[in-house]
Parts: C-alpha cells; structure tokens; sequence
C-alpha cells in the first residue's frame, strides 16, 4: 500500500491506474463502519483508493474538529489490512492551497433541511471538499453510508450536477449488536451514556413496526419518535422527523416510503441515525 500525500502526486499516479478505482473517503477515526464500504468496494474496482482528510470547512466553530477521534497510523492499517491500493492523505494546504480561491459548491436543495438548518454551512463544506476529492482522484466509483442519508443525497446532486459520473455505492448502516449505529463520535460516549444511546435504535424501530402496521401519519409518526426519546433523560432531540426520500421534506402522509431521521445530543456527543420506511 502506497500513502500519498499531495494533490500533485496523486494525479501522477491516477494517470497511470487502468481500469475502475474505487474510493472509500474518511474523515479518520477509521472504524468497522468504514471497514465495510472497503470490503464492498474492493472486488468491485481494479484499484482501491482510500481517503484520510479531516476537512476543517464542514465543522461549525463550535463543533469537535479539534478532538476529532482520530489516530494516522491505526486508519492506515485498518486500510492496508483491507485491501486498499493508495491512501490520499493530503494537508489542508494541499486541499485549499494558499492565495488560490476555490469556488464552494452548491450542495442542492436538500442541505438547508435537517442536518442542514442545525449545522448552517456544514453541507457546503461537505459538497465543497467531496468534489475536490473527485477530481484529484477521479474514481469511477465512491462509497458513502446510508447512515448519513442526508449527506448521501447531497453527494449524490454534487455528483450528478457536476458531472462527475461516478458510480455512488450506497453503504447500509453497520450497527453495534444492541442496533447503536457505528459512528467515530461514539467514543465521546461513557459507559452510562453509551447505554442511553441505544435509545435511537429504539425509537427508530417503534416507528418502523408502526409503519410496517399500516400506520401512514407522519404526525402520529413524529410523535411515536419523540415519546420514545423523551424516556430517555440524557437524551436532547434536536429533531425527529419523517421526511421524504429524496427532497427530505417533513411529509403529513406517507404515500410510498419515508425516512425517520434522528439527531440526538447525548453528552458531548451528537448522535445522527435513520431507518428506511418503505
């Protein structure tokens, strides 16, 4: 395995790369999560491209940029060991070089929603810095997680809007036994908020078997997710909502399908997961 670390480089290497790349991008804190969209990507493509950049423009002043959970050496081995070709892992100067000013790209409709009303500017940052990584790397196919749905169907516009044509390999939610959802920011959690946490699993998979009964309200929906959640004392909701698959607009009625999304503060810790209704 190659570790690349600036953008001059790895379109050398691109230049020579026959047949499909795959990409598998991180922030770091490489986990189980990740370790999944390697081993989907890796008989998918000729060669595999990993990604490690803790890109600083979709983090709000207030947020963890600085105590991102994160560690080079054991990402870089947890690609190795799963079969990874190259790993991009480029400086913030490399990626928005000095003096040189980089148009940000319109992440869509869908970042001013959700995700996107609660961290303003998070979805252009995200937009801004993926589109960047698509064209240093120049994959012909990426892997994003459904567990971040909303920022999937921001990647997936940036992807169609740009022209990238780049195969976007969605990712299924990979979950801790109790149905946590693996995420980097679980270690901000301690024992007793680790247990408290399970309760997104619960209140999603309520809605769920509610739906799966028939049940087509999304305001009875909302207030099953919101009953549960408030059980919980550690528990701060910052949304419970049932939106719609790709506008992720609040729905009254589910005529088809539906996401339940969740953005749920425990501790120092934010916790985002959704379930498909369908």
């Amino acid at each position: 395995m190659r570790v690349i670390r600036t953008v001059a480089e790895m379109r050398e290497v691109r230049c020579w790369m026959t047949g499909s790349v795959g990409l598998v991008a991180t922030l770091g804190g490489v986990h189980r999560g990740h370790t999944t969209h390697m081993d989907t990507v890796r008989p998918r493509c000729d060669t595999m491209v990993g990604s490690l950049f803790l890109n600083p423009t979709q983090f709000a002043d207030n947020e963890d940029l600085s105590t991102y959970p994160s560690n080079e050496a054991a990402d870089l081995a947890e690609f190795e060991k799963h079969g990874t070709d190259f790993v991009f892992v480029p400086s913030k100067e490399e990626i928005y070089p000095p003096g040189e000013l980089l148009a940000a790209v319109d992440p869509g409709p869908v970042a001013n929603l959700l995700e996107g009303a609660h961290r303003v500017g998070h979805f252009k940052g995200v937009a801004t810095v993926v589109a960047r990584l698509f064209s240093i790397i120049s994959p012909t196919k990426a892997t994003f997680g459904e567990k971040d749905a909303q920022q999937l169907r921001v990647i997936q516009h940036v992807n169609e809007s740009l022209g990238f044509g780049i195969e976007i390999i969605p990712i299924p939610t990979v979950r801790e036994e109790d149905g946590l959802a693996i995420s980097t920011r679980n270690a901000y959690l301690s024992p007793e908020e680790r247990d408290a946490a399970t309760i997104l699993f619960k209140a999603l998979t309520i809605a769920k078997l509610s739906f799966d009964s028939g049940e087509r309200s999304g305001e009875v929906l909302r207030f099953m997710l919101d009953s549960i959640l408030a059980g919980e004392p550690l528990a701060e909701v910052d949304y419970a909502s049932i939106a719609d698959v790709d506008t992720f607009e609040e729905l009254d009625e589910v005529e088809h399908s539906a996401r339940a999304l969740l953005a749920v503060k425990i501790g120092s810790a934010r916790l985002i997961d959704n379930f498909l209704l369908a």
